[in-house]
């Protein structure tokens, strides 16, 4: 593993696929290639980082219920018969069907898979962001004056632009679990989100079961209210009377991360089509945070993954037809307690499949993120350490 650039030899028909970048897309990718292409694609991995990590355990971080994982690309790509090479690629040359890495390196492609992920930026002017990682002393501090008893009111809430509210509602069900561990037991935990129902995306039934679990906690939601400041212990919102806070913590809003040479919209994402191929360039896809699909879910981002992966396989020349993207919401909600289980199709496609289970539906499993090739190997490497008291990859139950 090193900085230069190795272009090796490809056997026979094997065609060049280059994979911009790792996170979930892209570690699916080279997971479902290795399973797919069968000789039939030379898969390249290039990344900035030596890590992958793996962040959707992050939102128990700052309760010290779970953290996120972090995995070491060469092993993955030795697992995937694939080449790793530590550099980030910062533009594409679609007619000349070449990548310039950061230090200005080309390197050919036939096929492009484009995975930058999004930038978390802060959305809510005197908010704590939360980013995803532990270290962020603010959230700590804020944690342990709920553990003290020392705010009378936390507010949890979230942008409109942002692409996945779950993490909005675990962070306010871990909370309780550290209130209850407070001296007094009674700081007020509210929710203030711009949906119209609490996790709306997954359709009529499950927000209709979320928001009864939360009443049944305790915990109050004040929905259709997009958050503008907090300042002086008020949060003022879009639908007008300001909410009165002692600490709020707000998720990030996402922007994505521009590749020069890929078109994009005004936030930074990439216009995919039904293949997740780029619309206006041959042969380059898109998949995960960086793609413009509006819900920005670890899951998503692998059935993205999986369905360009597909499309490669099959312009290879093998015997398969590639399925299109038809995006299934699946996710582990973790509620402090014993975990539930979400399921839906998003809202609004004519079909209100949804649920909120204390069992994983079919097909569904135990794991964080639901992936076909990534949640397997992630078990495999993380044994022990990915597994909580109530199953795989969740946090123990916390009494």
């Amino acid at each position: 593993m090193g900085h230069e650039v190795e272009y090796g030899s490809m056997s026979g028909e094997a065609q060049r696929v280059v994979i911009a970048g790792t996170g979930i897309a892209g570690a699916e990718a080279a997971l479902a290639l290795r399973d797919l292409g069968r000789g039939r694609v030379d898969v390249h991995l290039y990344d900035a980082r030596p890590e992958f990590v793996f962040w959707p355990f992050a939102v128990g971080e700052p309760y010290g219920a779970a953290q996120a994982f972090h995995y070491d690309l060469q092993s993955l790509a030795e697992h995937c018969r694939a080449s790793f090479h530590l550099a980030r690629i910062a533009a594409v040359d679609p007619q000349r069907r070449f990548v310039v890495t950061h230090d200005d390196q080309q390197v050919p492609y036939d096929h492009l898979i484009v995975v930058p992920g999004a930038e978390k930026l802060a959305a809510v002017p005197g908010a704590i962001t939360l980013r995803g990682a532990s270290e962020e002393g603010e959230v700590g501090k804020v944690i342990a004056d709920l553990r003290q008893g020392r705010l009378g009111r936390i507010v949890f809430t979230m942008p409109r632009e942002r692409g996945w509210a779950l993490p909005l509602y675990e962070l306010a069900l871990l909370a309780l679990t550290e209130r209850g561990r407070s001296v007094d037991g009674q700081t007020q935990i509210t929710i203030v989100t711009p949906e119209d129902a609490p996790l709306e995306v997954f359709g009529r039934r499950a927000a209709e079961q979320t928001s009864a679990l939360l009443a049944e906690r305790g915990i109050e939601v004040i929905c259709g209210a997009e958050p503008i400041e907090f300042d002086d212990g008020r949060l003022r919102v879009s639908s007008g009377e300001a909410v009165a806070a002692d600490a709020v913590i707000a998720l990030p809003r996402l922007e994505g991360r521009k590749v020069d040479g890929v078109p994009h919209d005004r936030n930074g994402f990439i216009p995919i089509d039904e293949h997740c191929r780029v619309i206006g360039l041959d042969r380059v896809y898109a998949a995960g945070d960086a793609s413009s699909f509006p819900v920005k879910q670890g899951g998503i981002a692998a059935q993205q993954a999986d369905a360009a992966a597909e499309a490669i396989v099959a312009a290879a020349g093998a015997d398969l037809e590639p399925r299109p993207f038809d995006p299934v919401l699946r996710a582990v909600f973790w509620t402090g307690g014993e975990a539930r289980y979400l399921y839906g199709r998003l809202a609004g496609s004519g079909r209100d499949e949804s649920g909120l289970g204390e069992r994983p539906p079919g097909g569904l499993g135990s794991s964080k993120v639901v992936a076909r090739y990534l949640t397997p190997y992630v078990d495999s490497v993380s044994g022990e350490a990915g597994r909580g008291e109530a199953g795989a990859n969740r946090p123990p139950s916390k009494s």
